[in-house]
């Protein structure tokens, strides 16, 4: 929603709610068509899953690191168009919603795979089931936690205008707390990726579930182990996304110097 009017954010949240749920509609038969004719497949398409959330936590990182003035040279960008009279407001505010609903069907089909293989082996009515009830409650609990978040500064301006003192304070003190939580979000999601990523590609690849294992029973098990192994988790998913993002910049720089050398 940067960039969108606060009188159009809940609007935005609700059209790319309305994009998740179809999504959704479209994934979860998909899904159960998947586990019935071809449950073989199930651990594959987890993988790429758990490598696609690898490579995209590096190449945020990445982007960062290599591409430090983009960002900051998209947002001055907006705010220019902002300025702009003649520009369409509704046809940049459509081409986000496209966007985040695109991302959405991404990430939930990662949600539904690994849902579908947490209960391949129940019964088809408990696999129906369970999916319906992850894609009601991921599209109700995302966007609903989404929309709050978004009007967080709304409140918090909303409250510093009230008569009584400690109100006004509670305002400020949402007012300066809401970067704060964006800032940690957007950290707190790159780390995640990472973890459930190298999570899915260890528990699929036998090797490093072992080596997991053991470096987990070499420290005692218990708290001590469960860290060990989320951190296992976590530079799995590292070095995973680093090799991925390596070969796909590769790939980009061969391929752009053979179309430059074709062109001359």
């Amino acid at each position: 929603v940067t960039g969108v009017s606060a009188s159009r954010e809940l609007p935005v949240v609700w059209a790319v709610a309305k994009g998740s749920a179809i999504n959704k509609c479209i994934l979860v038969p998909a899904a159960l068509l998947m586990s019935a004719f071809a449950p073989w497949a199930i651990t594959p398409v987890l993988m790429l899953g758990g490598t696609f959330l690898c490579f995209e936590g590096m190449e945020k990182i990445a982007h960062k690191i290599l591409h430090p003035k983009s960002e900051a040279e998209a947002e001055q960008e907006l705010l220019t168009a902002l300025r702009d009279p003649d520009v369409d407001m509704k046809t940049i505010e459509e081409r986000k919603i496209k966007g985040a609903i695109r991302t959405d069907f991404i990430l939930s089909a990662e949600i539904i795979v690994i849902t579908l293989g947490t209960v391949a082996t129940a019964s088809f009515a408990t696999r129906v089931g369970t999916l319906i009830a992850i894609a009601v409650i991921v599209t109700v609990g995302v966007y609903g936690l989404v929309g709050g978040i978004v009007k967080l500064d709304d409140l918090g301006l909303a409250l510093t205008k009230r008569p009584r003192a400690v109100t006004r304070s509670l305002g400020r003190g949402i007012l300066a707390f809401a970067p704060k939580l964006m800032k940690f979000l957007s950290v707190a999601g790159t780390i995640a990726m990472f973890l459930v990523g190298g999570g899915i590609v260890c528990h699929g690849v036998p090797a490093l579930h072992h080596l997991q294992e053991s470096i987990e029973a070499a420290v005692g098990g218990g708290l001590a182990g469960t860290l060990v192994g989320i951190l296992y988790n976590g530079v799995v998913g590292i070095i995973l996304g680093a090799i991925v993002v390596a070969i796909i910049e590769g790939g980009k720089k061969l391929f752009g110097k053979g179309e430059a050398a074709a062109e001359h």
